[in-house]
């Protein structure tokens, strides 16, 4: 029965729509009255009629196609469909342009490529819809579109946050020990504080440069602040010169940046190696390495020289250095001999005749234990039993410095060793990866716009909603997707590479995304009304970037402060606009 309804109902559309479509045939010669066909009387206003028919035309016609070939509908489903198809190939863009930067990156390695082209690629497609949605139509038609730009931009960030964010601190979380993440050991469940994950201390910079990096926003935003009409056209201008000043300084710094890792940790190993060689020391002392007022015992240290100078020649060379350093256990924390051997001479040996007789020795331990006593800090201990408690303290700190920096030189490389492919054939399948992507990115920016324009007309739902949920997961799914199977590997360097690449990411859209949309707006002359946008971008970046720039460890509980600031942000936008009229 519902079946024939159905049925009935189809064609009782068809022959409604081809009456609709009925065409009327006028000559020159003819009256303004339209026959009724049976008796030859006029009955209807044929200028009535072409009225009705063109009105229905210029009504078909409102769907302007992109590109004039490009598929449009004026209806709430049509658009949800386009979405969809224009979203997934904005995935297919970002995807290509991922593995096109990830093959590129395996030959050119991670100076250049890591800092300056995979943030930009990463932010490529979102870049692309910004600009195009400032530079469709007119000034007036681009101001009303703009919001799907600020959506987008509002959207990505929020998304990287709270809900990529949370998902990697779930999906990484290991057993806590110490504070510090166990690798590959997840034995405790979602216990609230005994699991989590580790990162690094460079993640904590990229986090201190994420929520630096907002300050643009602040500028622009400051004529509005103030209540002052004046000055906004001149605010922007200023926050655009900050925004591309601040992307060419952070593009230096990631050039800059693993060479500046390389001395970190080069300086953190000998730090232990000093702390290891001071522990030795102690356990073969003949006496306390600190006297009754708490300073070094220069009596103690020069017997440890004469047990050391294997040969008693007063001297104390290269060899004899490096037989000492091999018999410490050094905690499966790996590096290289020599060059251990050769920065303990730096230490000592003043007279550069490479040896280190007994006063260099003397001199040289009391100035590490007196870098030993200040590393332990207002609970240092002072001579007596707790010397040992003060270097076992020195000791676990640079063991724990190393391990923060980084360190991928102990056998734990995250991909299969193995000579690399054809170089030269890498780099051309990266080049066309990367031209497709930014070709697919370039040609269907427009047409996602415009039809998520459409669907804001045809639901009344406000475009800039749309673009914060929807576009953000078209163009960051696939760094999502990447960033979660990163997580997923459960090490602390996985999870340093996860957590820094959700901060670079950010502040890509911060400086990058923001100068293009700034740009636009400066150069059309168009209104900077996104006073909400502004504070949820601020809210989510200070959060979370204050949150992670001055800790290594996020305890699972994190993760609900994180989830928990996406609705958030999206109901602060709502009642700020259409509660408080705020723009």
């Amino acid at each position: 029965m519902r079946f024939r309804s159905l049925i009935s109902l189809l064609f009782l559309l068809f022959f409604t729509s081809s009456a609709y479509a009925r065409l009327v045939s006028l000559h020159p010669s003819s009256t303004d009255l339209i026959s009724d066909g049976v008796n030859g009387e006029p009955l209807i206003n044929s200028r009535s009629i072409i009225k009705t028919v063109v009105s229905a035309e210029e009504k078909e016609e409102a769907c302007e196609q992109t590109y004039g070939f490009m598929p449009c509908t004026k209806t709430a489903l049509g658009n949800v469909f386009l979405i969809l198809v224009y979203g997934f190939l904005m995935f297919t863009a970002a995807t290509y342009l991922s593995a096109g930067s990830e093959l590129l990156l395996e030959i050119l390695g991670p100076g250049i490529v890591g800092g300056l082209f995979l943030p930009m690629l990463g932010a490529l497609p979102d870049a692309m819809l910004i600009m195009v949605s400032g530079l469709s139509g007119d000034a007036a038609t681009a101001q009303t579109q703009v919001s799907v730009g600020m959506g987008l931009l509002a959207g990505s960030t929020v998304m990287l946050l709270t809900v990529i964010w949370g998902t990697c601190t779930v999906v990484g979380k290991c057993d806590l020990r110490d504070s510090i993440a166990v690798n590959n050991q997840d034995t405790k469940g979602f216990h609230l504080k005994d699991s989590g994950v580790t990162v690094d201390v460079w993640t904590s910079y990229a986090a201190r440069i994420m929520a630096i990096s907002v300050i643009p926003f602040i500028i622009v935003q400051l004529p509005q602040m103030l209540d002052s009409t004046s000055g906004r056209h001149l605010a922007v201008l200023v926050a655009l010169i900050l925004s591309v000043l601040m992307l060419i300084s952070y593009c230096v710094y990631q050039v800059f940046q693993p060479w500046i890792q390389r001395r970190r940790l080069a300086f953190a190993k000998h730090k232990h190696v000093i702390s290891g060689i001071l522990r030795h020391l102690k356990q073969h002392a003949l006496g306390r390495l600190l006297n009754d007022e708490g300073q070094p015992d220069e009596h103690v240290i020069r017997r440890l020289f004469e047990t050391i100078d294997a040969n008693k020649d007063g001297h104390l060379s290269a060899a004899e250095l490096k037989a000492l350093i091999i018999g410490i256990s050094f905690e499966d924390i790996d590096f290289d001999k020599d060059d251990a051997v050769g920065k303990v001479l730096q230490d000592f040996d003043k007279t550069l005749d490479e040896q280190v007789d007994q006063e260099e020795f003397v001199r040289g331990i009391k100035r590490w234990l007196i870098q030993a006593m200040g590393a332990a800090g207002p609970s240092g201990p002072d001579a007596g039993p707790r010397t040992m408690k003060f270097l076992d303290h020195f000791h676990v700190q640079t063991k724990r410095e190393h391990a923060l920096l980084g360190d991928n030189e102990n056998g734990e490389n995250d991909e299969e060793s193995g000579e690399v492919a054809d170089p030269k054939w890498i780099t051309i399948k990266a080049a066309l990866l990367l031209l497709l992507g930014a070709a697919i990115a370039a040609a269907f920016a427009d047409p996602l716009v415009d039809t998520v324009n459409n669907f804001s007309a045809a639901t009344g739902i406000p475009s800039f909603f749309i673009s914060f949920i929807a576009l953000p997961l078209a163009t960051n799914s696939s760094e999502a997707v990447s960033a979660i199977i990163f997580a997923s590997r459960k090490k602390i360097r996985t999870a340093s590479l996860t957590f820094s690449e959700l901060c670079g990411g950010v502040t890509m859209n911060n400086i990058l995304c923001l100068s293009v949309f700034l740009a636009i707006v400066y150069l059309r002359g168009l209104t900077w009304n996104f006073s909400s946008e502004v504070l949820v971008i601020l809210i989510v970046c200070l959060v979370m970037g204050g949150f992670a720039s001055f800790r290594t460890t996020y305890p699972l509980w994190t993760c609900f402060i994180a989830y928990l600031l996406y609705p958030f942000s999206l109901g602060l936008v709502y009642i700020l606009d259409y509660w408080f009229g705020w723009s």
